[in-house]
């Protein structure tokens, strides 16, 4: 391996060695080797040739004294307490005291971090891993000017692909109808569904299995599509912490940030919201993919576990006109609408050029939306004049779609 030198280095450590072997004087060793005298000099009295190291010999703090620091090494060894606590405790008696110097001083006398106790925090446990196709279902409440609505709300476990729908009611039979509208949706087989025990979902525990009970509408068409239907322990919703956890995500994106006159804009902007989760958001926990894109790549090593090709719903030149729609696709046939294919890649991919013949206007007119503030951008696509069919001479269609910045 060679040599490693700063940027400043101006010898190397074969120079080094013969400036020190060296009998010559410092005049003709800077003419040599085209240096300055005084680095032959510097040289030719170290013993080493290896660079030592710049700055202070011994770190100390230029704001403490050292009375400072021994009366912070004192305190923190004696309470054990975090680095907030012991600065709000510190800064009385040494006001000039920042969190910064405060860090940095534990850091120089090796007490920055805190001994563990054992016992002190229990073990953490990874969750179990299941295939695609295990949904979490929870249902949240929202407002608009014009009163409340119900969010249902399913996400997967696994591939995080989320699937939402509003409703003025939150009752069994809006229950089964959302299951049975992600069912047509969900491009693979799903094997198990976790919810809470409201009574959208099941019977209260007392009237379980006793002889008033009757199966349930929700109940009757898991077992018809050969989905275990679980529940939670009673009183305990962070068993169903994931959906919980996407309940707030949606609702800080929406209705905690922006006011709605209307149930409308609300749906508008939450199918526009979960459509760009779903095919734009990478996640961490996906290592960088989209749920639709980790959804893809299950699809290439586990082709038994899906329904229909999950490509078919990209945002993109498909061969039908495809509306994302609260994270999901609704499949229009072209024959029925006289269109060929446009609609919008996330990520601002560039706008792929149309068949020849096939528009007489495209327009493409970026502005922003209202109800969307300056964090978001909504891209219009007029299509306009359509007359490749004459079933269809002319048609327009809009499809909008809303990408937060940062995507």
């Amino acid at each position: 391996m060679g040599q490693i030198r700063h940027g400043s280095a101006t010898t190397t450590h074969a120079v080094r060695a013969a400036i020190q072997r060296s009998q010559a004087s410092l005049a003709a060793l800077s003419k040599e080797f085209g240096i300055n005298p005084k680095t032959v000099a510097k040289w030719r009295k170290r013993q080493t040739v290896e660079d030592q190291k710049t700055g202070p010999k011994e770190p100390r703090s230029t704001v403490l004294s050292e009375t400072d620091e021994a009366m912070i090494v004192a305190f923190r060894r004696h309470t054990l307490l975090p680095l907030d606590d012991c600065l709000y405790a510190l800064q009385a008696s040494i006001p000039h005291l920042t969190r910064s110097a405060l860090h940095r001083c534990l850091q120089r006398h090796g007490i920055s971090r805190l001994p563990d106790i054992e016992g002190d925090k229990p073990k953490r446990q990874r969750f179990k891993r299941y295939p695609i196709g295990f949904f979490h279902i929870e249902i949240a409440e929202v407002q608009t000017a014009e009163g409340k609505l119900y969010l249902f709300v399913a996400i997967d476990r696994t591939s995080k692909f989320a699937v939402t729908q509003l409703v003025e009611k939150a009752d069994r039979k809006t229950a089964w109808e959302f299951l049975e509208y992600f069912l047509s949706i969900i491009p693979y087989r799903i094997h198990t569904i976790l919810t809470d025990n409201g009574i959208q979902f099941a019977d209260q525990p007392l009237n379980r299995n006793t002889a008033w009970s009757r199966p349930m509408r929700f109940d009757m068409i898991c077992e018809a599509h050969g989905i275990e239907h679980r529940l939670t322990k009673p009183n305990h919703p962070w068993t169903n912490g994931q959906v919980e956890r996407m309940n707030r995500t949606i609702k800080e994106a929406t209705v905690k940030r922006f006011h709605y006159d209307s149930h409308e804009q609300l749906r508008t902007h939450l199918n526009d919201f979960m459509a760009a989760y779903n095919f734009g958001r990478r996640l961490k926990t996906l290592n960088g993919l989209t749920p639709y894109e980790y959804v893809c790549k299950i699809w290439t090593s586990e082709p038994e576990r899906f329904i229909i090709n999950p490509t078919h719903q990209i945002p993109g030149l498909n061969n039908d006109v495809t509306t994302a729609l609260g994270g999901n696709v609704r499949w229009i046939d072209p024959a029925d609408t006289g269109l060929n294919i446009l609609s919008v890649r996330f990520r601002a991919l560039p706008l792929l050029p149309l068949p020849a013949g096939l528009l007489n206007e495209f327009e493409a007119d970026r502005r922003q939306s209202p109800h969307l503030g300056d964090l978001n951008t909504q891209i219009i696509f007029h299509l306009a004049d359509i007359k490749s069919r004459q079933t269809c001479p002319e048609t327009h269609s809009v499809l909008s779609t809303t990408l937060p910045r940062n995507h």
